[in-house]
């Protein structure tokens, strides 16, 4: 009887496993189910090393949100790249809200309410990209796409939701373009926030 146990049970995780098809880690906070934030803007990405990310994934998140007609304003990341060139206090605002963010994965209330007041959104987006590359494994040439996603209440500092994900495609010939490679990671990570 054990053995029929641990073979439903494992049959059972597999059938749960298969059914997923979900996000590589989604995660909402209880908070977000009555979080409905009309105005929302897309920071500038960390690409890290990834330097030919930059602008392409901060359009397409922009691009995907707008199409969805959650929000009635998205921001996007030129938008705010305009603003933290042209105020001070606000790049400081920014960048030392991002430190704080990256550095010890703590989201300032203060500095996040200032990003909002200056911006005048309910929420913004903060974008990592994880990979952005081709590569070849077991004899497969791949392009990779990964990225992390944080959307944050402006007003309190409190991330209501978090995800990361990838997408990869096999090529056999011709390499797929990354950018359309992270619009279909996008529109899946999208998909899977709360609005």
């Amino acid at each position: 009887m054990k053995a029929a146990a641990k073979i439903g049970m494992v049959v059972l995780a597999l059938f749960w496993l298969s059914g997923c098809g979900g996000l590589r880690y989604s995660q909402a906070a209880r908070e977000a189910k009555d979080f409905h934030p009309r105005r929302i803007a897309v920071l500038p990405a960390d690409v890290g090393t990834y330097e030919e990310a930059r602008g392409i994934v901060e359009q397409i998140v922009a691009g995907v949100l707008t199409d969805r007609k959650w929000f009635t304003d998205v921001v996007d990341a030129a938008t705010i790249g305009n603003q933290i060139q042209s105020n001070e206090a606000y790049r400081k605002t920014v960048l030392d809200y991002l430190v704080k963010l990256r550095t010890i994965n703590v989201s300032d209330s203060g500095l996040s309410k200032k990003i909002g007041e200056t911006s005048q959104v309910d929420a913004f987006l903060v974008i990592h990209v994880d990979f952005w590359n081709y590569a070849r494994e077991n004899d497969k040439k791949l392009g990779k796409v990964g990225l992390g996603i944080k959307m944050v209440e402006a007003s309190t500092g409190k991330i209501m939701w978090k995800a990361g994900h990838c997408e990869v495609e096999s090529y056999m010939l011709f390499r797929p373009d990354l950018a359309d490679v992270a619009e279909d990671l996008i529109k899946t990570m999208v998909g899977e926030m709360p609005r």
